[in-house]
């Protein structure tokens, strides 16, 4: 590598280019630094504040808020939109690219699960709760729902298995920048449940929010809100599978659904 550089700096001097330019842009060109112990730190926190998180998702999906306020429409609605819109936010490319001018790649995974659950820990806090039911179970029905509720956690903890957990907690990512190795390239999963629905992920987080005994009236307008955004991020999802990996997943989108139940529109079969 050293001599390739020198080699490098000697075909640019005798072009009358002087090398102190070139190191300048390649220092320019390449991320800021990144203390070791610092990312350290922030990977290992990240890992902890999700599994903080996951624990008062299931308490808030299963038993709801516990707040109160005067507006609570206009706050709920916010908080619910507040969690999709930086989330959406961090996938942009552009953001990316942007992003990794200050941090390394590795670290990117991490940033969005950091990112999500301090969004989804500040709508937890501030939810307001409101005794309006649009609905509320007794007896067999309660149970059926509270079994589609469990059956649902059951489904998205096995579907994050089959794409790799890791990768979704940026777990996986940051620990070979740890290493400072490269990442093994993700396979393209079409095993298990995802012969079945392209999105088996966001199935079982609409499970969730869905099958619940009491849908009270704040809780509605949470399922509402998150439905349309899983809906539109499975069809976004979509389209970058179709970039990334091209003919394979377009013939697999002809033949598996996106969403069952839902699997219309843009979520259809391709054609």
């Amino acid at each position: 590598m050293e001599m390739s550089n020198s080699l490098a700096s000697v075909h640019v001097a005798s072009a009358g280019v002087p090398t102190r330019s070139v190191a300048s842009v390649n220092q320019q060109s390449r991320p800021i630094a990144f203390g070791r112990y610092v990312g350290f730190a922030f990977g290992v926190g990240t890992q902890a504040l999700f599994l903080v998180t996951v624990v008062y998702l299931f308490l808030f999906l299963r038993y709801g808020g516990t707040g109160a306020h005067a507006h609570w429409i206009v706050i709920d609605s916010l908080l619910a939109i507040g969690f999709c819109v930086p989330h959406s936010i961090l996938l942009a490319p552009p953001v990316q690219r942007h992003i990794k001018r200050w941090m390394p790649g590795g670290l990117l995974g991490c940033l969005h699960c950091c990112v999500t659950c301090i969004t989804l820990l500040v709508t937890f806090h501030f939810w307001g709760r409101i005794e309006i039911a649009i609905w509320r179970f007794t007896g067999v029905m309660n149970w059926a729902m509270l079994a589609g509720f469990y059956g649902s956690w059951l489904a998205l903890f096995y579907s994050l298995y089959l794409t790799g957990m890791g990768y979704q907690t940026g777990l996986t990512q940051w620990w070979y920048w740890l290493i400072q190795q490269k990442p093994p390239v993700r396979e393209f999963v079409k095993r298990g449940a995802f012969k079945y629905m392209r999105h088996p992920v966001y199935m079982s987080f609409l499970g969730l929010i869905w099958f619940t005994p009491d849908m009270t009236l704040d809780h509605a307008i949470l399922t509402s809100i998150w439905t349309v955004y899983i809906y539109a991020g499975s069809y976004f999802k979509d389209r970058r599978l179709l970039k990334f990996i091209g003919a394979p997943y377009l013939a697999y989108g002809k033949e598996v659904t996106g969403l069952p139940f839902i699997g219309f529109g843009s979520l259809h079969k391709f054609r």
